[in-house]
């Protein structure tokens, strides 16, 4: 990451990372505003690690949440709270030190890390969306289309060709030798920016945009399917009735949540594109601000289902209660009352 100054702002790099040639100049804070933003962030990353890993427990602990759609939503969880839990710790301080203080080897490490669990989040969500459009444009053959099994084989995809797309960047010089006059050398000593470089830019771009072009399209489709389902429902039975509101439902609050995803990762890959056409123009503050408002799309979907799923708010007041200890708990519809 690039080093933090901040321009405008009043202050000037009053230090250096590190005590020899080409080190990062470094940006020194007043006390009380490096203690408000470290609170922030932790606060931040405490709602992103515990939201997801309710998430996590609550779709493992409860058979009735045992469906294909929730062990998606169950391993997309898990990337956030990995995210929360590995990756923004580190960011934090480099964000709020204005330099990398932890090596070459963690340098690779998180930027791995980083890349992989937010490349494998906009996977699982494009997924998810094939699996509402299935569910809803097709509800006869959804049940023996969209299986469990299915399911783990989109869970595997969603982390194995992430994990091997940033390995083969990050840990072979493959593209370092082919296309180094795409490369930009690292501007001093202090920071960790890998992947940002010209060609990174153009690669991310599509990396983005095409599993986005794939979910806004299935969500328009399904949309207009709903729509048209609304207007038959009363000719349905009560419990087929039942079961498409359901899914209709589901099916909104997980546009909901590709929608925030968009949002909150649109200014960054614009900017990564923008900025690589450009020679890195964006101000260390701009960036940094970008980044951590994609950051922030991993604590929106727990949030996101406190709000629009009763079965979520019902497992959390389990949770908390000391029902959660009783052996019938596991078993109980939190569907209905």
């Amino acid at each position: 990451m690039r080093a933090v100054l901040l321009p405008g702002s009043g202050e000037q790099p009053t230090a250096f990372c590190y005590q020899v040639n080409g080190s990062c100049p470094r940006t020194v804070h007043p006390l009380a505003i490096q203690v408000v933003i470290y609170l922030a962030c932790a606060v931040g990353v405490l709602i992103t690690v515990l939201g997801n890993l309710f998430v996590v427990f609550a779709v493992s602990y409860f058979k009735v949440l045992h469906t294909p759609t929730n062990f998606l939503l169950l391993s997309l969880a898990l990337a956030d709270m990995f995210l929360g839990l590995l990756v923004l710790p580190l960011s934090t301080v480099r964000s709020v030190e204005s330099c990398w203080f932890f090596g070459d080897f963690l340098c690779r490490l998180h930027t791995y890390l980083d890349t992989l669990f937010c490349l494998t989040s906009i996977f699982h969500l494009c997924f998810i969306s094939i699996d509402r459009h299935c569910a809803i444009c097709d509800p006869l053959l959804y049940p023996s289309k969209f299986t469990v099994r299915t399911a783990l084989r989109y869970i595997v995809a969603g982390w194995g060709i992430p994990a091997a797309y940033t390995a083969f960047f990050l840990y072979t010089d493959v593209v370092e030798r082919a296309l180094s006059q795409w490369l930009e050398e690292m501007p001093c000593v202090g920071s960790c920016q890998l992947l940002f470089n010209k060609f990174w830019g153009w690669l991310n771009f599509p990396a983005f945009f095409v599993p986005c072009l794939i979910m806004i399209s299935l969500y328009l489709k399904i949309f207009v399917v709903a729509t048209r389902q609304a207007q038959q429902i009363r000719t349905l039975s009560q419990s087929l009735a039942g079961a498409v509101k359901r899914e209709r439902k589901a099916a909104k609050t997980l546009g909901i949540a590709v929608g925030i995803y968009l949002v909150c990762w649109l200014p960054f890959t614009v900017d990564t594109l923008v900025d690589s056409l450009l020679n890195f123009i964006t101000s260390p503050l701009v960036f940094d601000i970008f980044i951590w408002f994609a950051y922030f799309n991993s604590a929106c979907n727990p949030i996101i289902y406190v709000f629009s799923y009763r079965w979520f708010r019902k497992a959390l007041k389990l949770l908390l209660s000391r029902e959660i200890f009783s052996p019938r708990t596991p078993t109980v519809d939190l569907y209905h009352d």
